[in-house]
């Protein structure tokens, strides 16, 4: 006979049977016995400073791993804290649970303490919002939840745990460990793709979107060797096809490469792999018609939903990308390939757009920290907020291998350090930096107390520039010379660091980023080298004082 157990204990058992043995959290007396079961079960629990922070590290462990990333939050002001990464898995398709605590069961619906109705908070986020009632359900919930993070398009579970529900003992078996299903594409839609491919004249790939895997990334480069053919991907996504594969084209993100924008209007047929092509990768929903592009769209996506929702395609496919690029294997390209030289073309316009960085005012450069990330070993993992210092490596950061890339789709600012220290908890054999702005890393700044307690050895990279530098930017275009609200005083970033326990750098002159980022590597210890930037280098091709003078010859109004 099965013996005893609380839900606390089912719900680690059911964790770990399902090798889910990574946890991010800010520990709460709502869930005190999820905490005790999962001391007794050695369960690997990063403890947080900040609900927000801990969720993010979930979302990158989602990203990283392909499983659900976990947190645990209390409920209340924690759940709502942990709102920002369910946010960030929500539009970035990321595999992720968030656990509460919540209020005794028999306390419902009378405002308790910090009650909260998490159906009612996270309906618009979640894929699935629930609460176990019952300790006996637990292993068919967990498995559920696992299951609707995982399969078809992924994203954020939220599971509502009873304070008194988790001390409830029951005697239930373990549910069997749960594999995500994979969706195939048919032998119809497959052999209707390579009649398209053959017909095309100027074909496209476009990646992005989750349920990859590495194996899924090989394949994918197999046949894009195979038919000569150019691949984007979409915005923060550059992981999953190789900057050096001759077929690869750039990626659709912010103020993308023009040449690329271009070749994407003008190709007769358009191969869209497990993206929805949202408002960035679309330039504003303005690359493909809606609803119907006037290319020929073929659209492959894990999720039904997704075929259809924005753009009608000619073909829509519904497989993961993991079965669909298993299927292409067995595609055959035409005798004679049409388009080799576009292959080359796109491939050339990337390399031309993407090598040289710009200088721009003020000591430190961006070319200096671009250089030393493109000088990382292989495997190195590089995260990053928001912030428009990414636009310096989305552009000119060459991404060459899967699972090397976290960065928020959704556009979260704080996204970086938290990712960073997911990763390197996830990988400890693997070197991880993290990438910042000013305003950006002291949105989750207190979690480099979380790097330190963990003796996790990232490198943050901070580009101090004191002002919140993309709303500076949309303000000096639609309100020239006016700036609002935007400007920040900020600490010594490396003495901040150093308050924590960790090591601290600045750069203040040119050319002595490479000596500081040696020593932040090699030091054995969480590391934040403070870089200096000047407030004028706005973005790699512009200053805010060009902007306002093209605002002035616009007729525009600087004062």
């Amino acid at each position: 006979m099965t013996a005893s157990r609380t839900g606390a204990e089912i719900l680690v058992d059911a964790l770990l049977a399902n090798g889910l043995t990574l946890g991010f959290g800010v520990p709460g007396e709502s869930y005190l016995a999820v905490l005790e079961a999962m001391r007794a079960k050695d369960v690997d629990f990063v403890v947080c400073r900040q609900e927000g922070g801990a969720a993010m590290m979930a979302d990158a462990a989602g990203k990283l791993t392909g499983r659900p990333g976990l947190c645990f939050a209390t409920r209340g002001p924690g759940a709502s804290n942990a709102m920002a990464g369910v946010h960030v898995a929500s539009q970035d398709s990321t595999p992720l649970i968030l656990f509460v605590g919540q209020i005794e069961r028999g306390f419902r619906h009378r405002e308790a303490f910090q009650e909260i109705d998490l159906r009612a908070v996270f309906g618009s986020l979640a894929k699935w919002t629930v609460e176990i009632d019952d300790a006996a359900r637990i292993p068919e919930i967990v498995s559920r939840a696992i299951r609707v993070a995982t399969q078809g398009r992924p994203g954020p579970v939220v599971v509502g745990l009873p304070e008194d529900m988790l001390v409830e003992r029951a005697e239930v078996n373990d549910a069997p460990p749960v594999t995500p299903a994979e969706t195939w594409p048919g032998l119809a839609d497959m052999a209707q793709l390579q009649k398209l491919l053959w017909a095309a004249e100027r074909p496209i790939a476009i990646v992005g979107g989750g349920r990859w895997s590495e194996a899924a990334a090989a394949r994918l480069a197999r046949f894009a060797e195979r038919f000569e053919l150019p691949v984007a991907v979409t915005f923060r996504r550059q992981q999953l096809f190789s900057a050096a594969h001759p077929s690869y084209a750039g990626d659709l993100g912010i103020a993308p490469n023009p040449k690329l924008v271009a070749r994407v209007r003008d190709a007769d047929l358009v191969l869209l792999i497990g993206a929805r092509l949202g408002e960035i990768p679309s330039q504003a929903y303005e690359l493909l018609d809606i609803p119907r592009p006037r290319q020929t769209l073929v659209h492959v996506h894990a999720g039904a939903e997704e075929l259809g929702r924005v753009y009608q395609p000619a073909l829509a496919i519904h497989a993961s990308p993991h079965a669909f690029a298993a299927a292409l294997e067995g595609l055959q390209p035409p005798q004679r390939i049409g388009w080799t030289q576009a292959r080359t073309d796109a491939h050339a316009d990337y390399l031309a757009w993407s090598g040289e960085v710009p200088e721009h005012p003020g000591g430190p450069q961006m070319a200096e920290a671009v250089a030393a990330l493109n000088a990382m070993p292989a495997g190195t993992i590089v995260t990053n907020g928001a912030g428009n210092y990414s636009a310096w490596f989305h552009r000119f950061h060459r991404v060459t291998a899967y699972g090397t890339q976290a960065a928020p789709i959704s556009g979260s600012m704080g996204y970086g350090l938290p990712a960073a220290i997911a990763a390197k908890r996830a990988f400890p054999d693997r070197e991880v930096v993290a990438l910042a702005g000013d305003g950006c890393f002291l949105m989750t700044g207190q979690e480099l107390a979380t790097a330190v307690q963990h003796d996790l050895a990232v490198v943050a990279l901070v580009f101090d520039n004191g002002q919140y530098g993309t709303i500076r930017m949309h303000q000096e275009r639609s309100y020239p010379g006016k700036p609002f609200g935007t400007r920040l005083t900020n600490p010594d970033f490396a003495a901040y660091a150093r308050a924590f326990g960790a090591e601290g750098f600045s750069v203040t002159e040119r050319g002595r980023f490479a000596e500081a980022f040696a020593a932040a590597r090699g030091c054995g210890r969480p590391a934040v080298i403070h870089v200096r930037i000047d407030p004028e280098a706005i973005t790699p091709t512009t200053t805010i004082a060009k902007m306002r003078a093209e605002a002035a010859g616009r007729g525009g109004t600087p004062s």
